[in-house]
């Protein structure tokens, strides 16, 4: 699938489709990982991935994806004040404090498999519910901005807090299962970090949204003198 999006933005990467599926699509084999982040930078460089409850190694990954509806015990005081001799990632201040975020989640369904697809090798079968898009500052900027240009409201976009495989993936994709249009920054998560280059963020959208924005391309800023400018420093 043809990007206007990706071409206006000056991505060298490709935005990653990410699609729920009965089964990993053909040629792609599940491979045992511990964090996600990995194969989600490799899928914006082409290399499709599919992901099972039984091929995600990290605990937290398994839960923010949605394999398993519950948070693993003791995942609140691993990523705050740890315990049982283990130190914690100081990521909030006390166990508790992070009880509403792993309460809290959007639901969603187990996916048997989660696909990550390069959106240029999608299938005409396959039907993502969200896209993620790997940006520098000056493309999430555009993004941002484009999320409100056919929109009266402020609240078009949202950074909110969670593991890196929440932020980039389960809350687009979720928004697109609930028929929202949100729009969400994520990869703030300093563990997800680790497997990034410096200047990149995830700028991630349902479906539905990012079909709207591409028709949006044409006639707006994008096509016009301050994005062109700004295009010429990528």
């Amino acid at each position: 699938m043809h990007s206007k999006l990706r071409e206006a933005l000056g991505l060298a990467t490709q935005p990653v489709a990410v699609f729920k599926a009965p089964q990993p699509p053909e040629g792609i084999s599940p491979k045992p990982c511990g964090c996600i982040i990995p194969l989600l930078a490799a899928a914006a460089h082409g290399q499709s991935a599919a992901l099972t409850a039984d091929s995600v190694g990290c605990p937290g990954g398994k839960f923010g994806l949605g394999f398993v509806p519950q948070a693993p015990e003791g995942l609140a005081n691993f990523l705050t004040t740890g315990g049982h001799g283990r130190p914690g990632l100081g990521y909030k201040a006390a166990p508790a404090l992070m009880e509403p975020y792993l309460q809290g989640l959007p639901p969603t369904d187990p996916p048997a498999c989660l696909v990550f697809r390069p959106l240029d090798q999608l299938q005409p079968e396959e039907r993502p519910l969200a896209v993620v898009f790997l940006v520098n500052p000056h493309q999430l900027s555009a993004l941002a901005t484009l999320a409100s240009y056919d929109r009266a409201s402020l609240e078009n976009v949202k950074l909110l807090f969670g593991a890196g495989c929440t932020q980039a993936i389960r809350y687009a994709l979720c928004a697109q299962e609930a028929r929202e249009d949100t729009c969400y920054v994520g990869l703030t998560d300093p563990s997800a970090r680790l497997h990034l280059d410096k200047d990149l963020l995830s700028f991630s959208l349902p479906y539905r949204r990012f079909l709207a924005l591409e028709e949006q391309v044409t006639d707006s800023f994008l096509t016009k003198g301050t994005w062109k400018t700004l295009l010429r420093q990528l």
